[in-house]
């Protein structure tokens, strides 16, 4: 009976589930179930014992992982295949060779179907059948029941659920695009919206942080800040209000309460002047500019709260899904200033965004300016005029770059006319977001990164224990006087892995960049980490010309994609590749699940390699990965392995050290490359013995064991170990396995030693026929 006639239904893109002939079936334990997840997403391909022992244990697997297997397969096998006799051969099932395979159609597993469906999407994309991707995408969509693989354990699963999360972040995002070009705006912008409170860690598309109104608690990260929120809002964001703005503290929150913004005093006080100004009718623009995370929003939060009576106060958060709705950014903005949606203002508003009902809607002029636009934007423009005439209005928008167009129309004119009214226009924009409404006429404050002295008492304002000199000097160098990345960082002190407040904060940075570019930056980041956990043993960053062999993209299509990284300062300056902030290349290094690291890090290093690229840098990337020396990559790097240690001989002793430690690379490979390693030991001044010894003592070449003697008799003598070296020496030339200029140098050792040993002096006056012939007892 085949699978089709069987009636097999595996669900995978939430809790894993089975059905059999429409009955769902008990799939028992987590591991069992990992195994069947692995088989099914391999349907119609062998899988070895290893390959699954891989897969659901990673390196951790223990001695009895084989014998699961067998178990866990033989129960799935009589799970899916119950009429089948123990001696017949298996539809649905099948092994040989320690291999086993899952025979299903791709209709049973709805991963497959999801990315049939996305592939079948694309294909009515190219083809310009508009409604037809529409209802494809919407399908592949519904297959989801939340996190894709929940609860199955193993790397494998970790990095399928890596995977398949972001292919349905993107395919959300193609559907909410498809519904905008169709109208309907509202739909795309709560499909959105929903899915980023699922992904909280994922800042674009932004979520307006509805100052003044108590926070969902869907928008609530693990953090205990929402997506947007400023810092100092606590969980749940049910803080009073003055004026629209949060009066719950000042500065940012720490384990162990309130601390005050720190470093930024002059910028403080400009725009605390600027607030003050506008209450005594004085009005004005300023423009906040500076890279994501480095406190824009703390910083108007704080001075917000802080302004005078009478001053009422707008906040709005440009939101990249809804740009399209016109003048939306505004009224989210006016509504907050002036009591909600009710108010006549706001009213008025509404009416102006909305198309007038006439025959020359689209007319455009000359220059292709939609005049409607134009109209909406000089009727805002007057409702805004008056609005401040009735008394002070501070309209702040964060994130303006993501406004929608006409929004920013209005912006610039009255960023114009401000300083004729009580009218304060703040905008918050990121660095590298390309053109500002208003510029011109905007007061620009940009933030930079702190400098020294306050990165450090922001770090021991939020650690919760002092840190050590050691940890905080790491603290500020990862961090480069980053605030999010700093009070991070000091809430996590000493902790080896990535925190998830961490991780968040990075995803989110770099969030609003297209999928291909954050799989560049990922590969930038590992090309460049083995630099920073070793500083010094390598340049700093990676070329363009490294990346492009690594992605197997073109330099022109790199350089384009990275333009708007580097703008935005997420790259440092420079000809090389660099992370302005080292933390992200450690985020992103220790966040990815080991498997997919692994993978990646492999592949890197095998295009690199057939690139031509400089050894040391392809041996770096393997380490950086934790990429196992299996025999292909002990044959490449016995092969190279001169040429590293040449040119990066700490990189060559961290690669020959991880290769010795490989109990299933070949014995002869292994031998090869652990002598190496004990020469460079020596080389460096460092211990080789234990190095040296366990070649000697396998090694049936008579030159090779002379060296590896002669290297272990060295190093306990450059270390004062005499005695030990003197053992190794006697016990040497008595077994008579070494070759004859090693004889020499071991009888130079004992001359050079004999005056520090104990009892009787050496005998190094015997000749070398004495050495080598009968061994007597008098022979030293």
């Amino acid at each position: 009976m085949s699978a089709e006639q069987v009636g097999i239904d595996l669900r995978l893109l939430g809790p894993v589930r089975a059905w059999r002939d429409g009955t769902e079936l008990v799939l028992g334990s987590a591991r069992r179930t990992a195994v069947l997840c692995v088989l099914a997403l391999h349907t119609g391909q062998r899988v070895s014992r290893d390959q699954l022992v891989s897969a659901v244990w990673g390196e951790d697997a223990p001695p009895s992982a084989t014998g699961n297997i067998y178990t866990y397969v033989s129960t799935l096998r009589q799970m899916l295949e119950p009429a089948r006799s123990r001696w017949t051969a298996g539809r649905l099932f099948s092994s040989g060779g320690g291999t086993y395979q899952l025979h299903l159609p791709p209709d049973s597993v709805d991963v497959l179907r999801f990315e049939s469906l996305r592939e079948t999407a694309r294909c009515h994309r190219v083809a310009g059948h508009v409604d037809a991707e529409l209802a494809t995408v919407a399908a592949a969509l519904r297959l989801w029941d939340g996190e894709a693989l929940a609860g199955v354990p193993g790397p494998f699963a970790e990095g399928q659920r890596l995977r398949l999360a972001e292919l349905r972040l993107a395919t959300a995002e193609r559907y909410a695009e498809l519904l905008t070009g169709t109208g309907r705006h509202e739909e795309a912008v709560q499909l959105l919206r929903e899915l980023t409170a699922d992904r909280p860690h994922r800042e674009g598309p932004a979520v307006p942080p509805e100052v003044g109104r108590p926070a969902s608690p869907s928008l609530v990260t693990g953090g205990g800040t929402r997506p947007g929120s400023t810092p100092s809002e606590p969980a749940g964001g049910s803080a009073t209000t003055t004026g629209g703005v949060p009066t719950a503290g000042s500065g940012f929150r720490t384990r162990t309460g309130v601390a005050p913004l720190l470093g930024r005093d002059a910028v403080l006080h400009r725009l605390r002047r600027a607030v003050t100004g506008v209450a005594a009718g004085r009005g004005g623009s300023i423009l906040l500019e500076g890279p994501a995370g480095i406190g824009k929003t703390a910083l108007l939060t704080a001075v917000l709260r802080t302004a005078p009576d009478g001053c009422r106060i707008g906040w709005a958060v440009g939101d990249e899904v809804a740009r399209d709705v016109p003048l939306g950014t505004l009224r989210d903005c006016l509504e907050s200033a002036l009591a909600g949606p009710d108010h006549p203002t706001v009213e008025a508003l509404v009416a102006a965004s909305a198309a007038p009902d006439r025959p020359d809607v689209h007319l455009a002029d000359r220059d292709g300016t939609d005049r409607t636009d134009v109209d909406a934007a000089e009727q805002a423009v007057e409702l805004v005029r008056r609005a401040a005439a009735e008394g002070p209005l501070v309209l702040v928008v964060d994130d303006l770059h993501w406004a929608d167009p006409t929004t920013l129309r209005v912006w610039a004119t009255l960023g114009g006319q401000a300083g004729e009214l009580p009218l304060l226009l703040v905008a918050a924009v990121r660095s590298g977001s390309g053109p500002v409404a208003g510029r011109s006429a905007a007061e620009i404050v940009t933030l930079g990164p702190l400098d020294a002295d306050s990165a450090g008492a922001v770090v021991r304002a939020v650690a919760p224990q002092p840190p050590e000199p050691r940890e905080l000097a790491r603290i500020l160098d990862d961090a480069d006087g980053h605030p999010e990345y700093l009070r991070q960082l000091a809430l996590t002190a000493g902790d080896p892995f990535p925190a998830a407040g961490l991780v968040a904060a990075v995803g989110a940075h770099l969030a609003p960049y297209p999928e291909d570019t954050r799989q560049v930056l990922r590969a930038v980041a590992f090309l460049s980490a083995y630099e920073v956990r070793a500083p010094g043993t390598q340049p700093a960053g990676c070329t363009m010309a490294e990346v492009a062999a690594a992605t197997d993209h073109h330099l022109d299509d790199l350089a384009r994609m990275l333009a708007p990284v580097r703008a935005a300062g997420i790259l440092a300056p420079g000809e090389r590749l660099r992370f302005r902030h080292r933390v992200v290349v450690r985020t992103l290094c220790g966040s990815t699940p080991a498997a997919l690291r692994v993978a990646l890090c492999r592949r890197y290093a095998e295009r690199l390699a057939a690139a031509g690229t400089a050894p040391e840098r392809v041996v770096a990337l393997t380490l950086a990965g934790e990429v196992p020396v299996d025999d292909c990559l002990g044959g490449w790097l016995a092969e190279h392995v001169d040429r590293v240690a040449e040119a990066a001989p700490q990189i060559a002793v961290a690669a020959l050290a991880h290769a010795h430690a490989q109990h299933a690379l070949d014995p002869a490979r292994r031998l090869t490359l652990t002598a190496w390693l004990a020469r460079l030991l020596l080389g460096a001044d460092r211990n080789a013995a234990a190095e040296a010894g366990w070649v000697a003592a396998r090694t049936a070449d008579p030159e090779l064991a002379g060296e590896m003697r002669w290297i272990a008799a060295h190093s306990h003598e450059r270390r004062g170990d005499f005695e030990t070296a003197a053992e190794i020496a006697h016990t040497a030339l008595r077994e008579r396995r070494i070759g004859p200029q090693w004889i020499d140098r071991l009888r130079a050792l004992l001359g050079r030693i004999r005056p520090s040993l104990p009892g009787n002096p050496t005998q190094p006056h015997l000749s070398r026929s004495g050495l080598v012939g009968e061994v007597r007892p008098d022979l030293p």
